[in-house]
């Protein structure tokens, strides 16, 4: 079932030609559970894309560096548009001339539990297929673009 995009995908929805790419339009909720999903997307740069449910959308970030698996590595997680929920799900390839074109495979999945999630900072326990345990993501105030983070996995408690 497809439904009306959710009003914070605007965005996306206009970086999009729905007619020539195989990307979801919208979707919904489908468990209780707060879902993330991290795509491998082989765009112009191979990077990866962390995706939080957050209020019926995909909070999202592309990390150019991958996702730190260690403590006291930090990466560069910069902040793009909200994706749809059936984003999650999503895998293929984005045709050439289309916004992100190139492959997107999901690289892990599973459910997050939300800490902290204020405008600067979030914090998050992941248990996924691959990743486990916290993560802390904060807003480089210094910066002159107010979209980027750090991402870096925190000491498990």
């Amino acid at each position: 079932m497809n439904i009306a995009p959710h009003p914070s995908l605007s965005e996306y929805v206009a970086k999009r030609d729905f007619e020539k790419t195989p990307e979801p339009l919208s979707g919904q909720k489908k468990s209780a559970d707060l879902i993330y999903v991290i795509q491998e997307h082989h765009a112009r740069r191979l990077h990866w894309d962390l995706r939080l449910e957050k209020e019926g959308v995909l909070k999202s970030w592309a990390i150019p560096k991958g996702i730190p698996e260690a403590p006291k590595i930090r990466h560069l997680a910069i902040e793009t548009e909200d994706h749809p929920y059936d984003y999650a799900a999503f895998e293929g390839t984005i045709p050439q001339g289309q916004y992100g074109a190139g492959l997107v495979k999901i690289w892990d999945s599973g459910r997050y539990t939300q800490k902290v999630w204020e405008q600067d900072k979030i914090e998050i326990n992941l248990s996924g297929q691959r990743l486990h345990g916290n993560y802390v993501l904060v807003r480089l105030k210094k910066s002159e673009n107010q979209k980027n983070w750090l991402i870096l996995k925190a000491k498990d408690t």
